[in-house]
């Protein structure tokens, strides 16, 4: 990151839960002893989450000496809620700092709102939102109030994927006609907090996790989607709340090509691979076949243990996403793209503000738009401008799945919506 931008920012994150604990604190953290980032706040319903990150040995051992400022405090009883209390979090930051939206899929866009309405950047992890409209109004507002807002979908970061994107696009690789993906998590996650909140009428497995490789095509092939049809199936978590715990899609793109779409919530958990997930397409030169396949549950490295603490005793490790490593400093530094990620979107953040410093009024909001505007062009960072793309699919897929896979239109002209398909 160059160190000519702005010299830190301060780091609220609203949601405490696993993708904090697993990418973005760990992350926020390595940033803050770089001097990137200054105070570093976490905001959850209840102290529960807060306590766990607090007290995670991961963490520590990482970290040593690194804190966060936990909202509500730790000594708050675990089951007194604080609904409301991500909006008294983000009104005491000072304007332009950064609030990372870590909470479930259907709770995005109001945190969103309220961030951007108190003059934050924002980083939220993906989908963006579940309706498009939404991710429209999102980007009009952060764009007039010269604010960035960027989605974390890490996948865009894995050196395979920026690989892909420079071949397809110079025409190496030819023209998508078919193909499919997978992204099987473990069984484990139905004992997790997803059983209170992954229900039927919030999400499924093809917006939560398919997004990733829907997003991938786009930012491989430039593709739009243009058909979505998702089957759900049904089952109960532990506590007896009903969600779809696998799914099944199929997007087909303006070229006609066709991309299936595999996800569920129960990979073994005795399994060596912790998930089942990858990307294989195949598609067309002038007069030769061509294709892409990433296997990216394993990329090389198993380790048999001689205890479990991996969760099995044999394990393909993957170094690519998510590791904390040794480095010359104290501790463990993070490495992978899914903290190359955070690094890049806290980064253009500060880039945006380091346009406009020393302005103020219309003049720094004119500055800090066109930094915003550069960013949505090159493309690498997913933005509401420049992927909005992800909304259409998730809500035709959405639509598609409370409809038993009955198939849903995204249309981009006279403006973009969808709609059932005719016929």
């Amino acid at each position: 990151m160059a160190a000519s931008v702005q010299s830190h920012m301060d780091v609220l994150i609203v949601g405490g839960g696993m993708i904090t604990h697993d990418q973005i604190l760990p992350s926020i953290y390595h940033l803050q002893r770089l001097g990137l980032v200054g105070a570093i706040r976490v905001v959850a319903l209840n102290s529960a989450p807060l306590r766990t990150l607090a007290e995670a040995p991961q963490l520590s051992e990482a970290f040593p000496g690194q804190h966060f400022e936990p909202l509500p405090s730790l000594d708050t009883p675990p089951e007194t809620m604080f609904p409301d209390l991500y909006k008294d979090a983000i009104a005491a930051l000072p304007p332009h700092q950064l609030v990372v939206v870590a909470v479930p899929d259907h709770l995005h866009y109001p945190v969103i709102r309220e961030a951007l309405a108190h003059d934050q950047h924002v980083l939220a992890v993906k989908p963006l939102v579940l309706k498009h409209a939404q991710a429209v109004e999102i980007e009009h507002v952060a764009h007039d109030r010269g604010l960035f807002v960027g989605v974390e979908y890490h996948k865009r970061f894995d050196r395979r994927s920026l690989e892909a994107r420079r071949q397809y696009r110079a025409g190496r690789l030819g023209e998508f006609r078919c193909g499919e993906a997978k992204l099987i998590e473990p069984y484990y996650y139905r004992h997790s907090n997803f059983q209170n909140w992954f229900t039927k009428e919030n999400s499924d497995p093809f917006t939560y996790i398919g997004c990733h490789y829907v997003d991938l095509v786009y930012f491989i092939t430039g593709l739009r989607p243009v058909e979505v049809s998702v089957r759900g199936v049904e089952g109960r978590f532990p506590n007896g709340n009903v969600g779809y715990l696998w799914s099944s899609g199929q997007v087909v793109w303006e070229n006609g090509a066709i991309l299936s779409v595999t996800n569920g919530l129960g990979y073994p958990d005795e399994g060596p691979g912790t998930n089942d997930q990858g990307l294989c397409l195949f598609c067309e030169g002038p007069d030769c076949g061509a294709y892409l396949h990433h296997d990216d549950q394993y990329r090389g490295c198993s380790y048999g243990y001689v205890d479990r603490k991996a969760g099995a005793m044999f394990r393909y490790v993957s170094p690519d996403y998510f590791r904390l490593v040794p480095w010359e400093g104290e501790g463990f530094k993070p490495v992978g793209y899914g903290y190359d990620s955070i690094e890049a979107l806290l980064g253009a953040a500060m880039r945006v503000n380091a346009a406009a410093e020393g302005l103020s009024g219309d003049e720094a909001i004119r500055r800090r738009r066109q930094v915003i505007e550069e960013i949505d062009r090159r493309g690498i960072l997913a933005t509401p401008a420049n992927s909005s793309i992800n909304e259409l699919v998730t809500e035709a897929a959405r639509l598609s799945i409370a409809h038993d896979g009955k198939h849903v239109a995204i249309d981009y002209a006279p403006s973009p919506r969808v709609r059932w398909r005719e016929g």
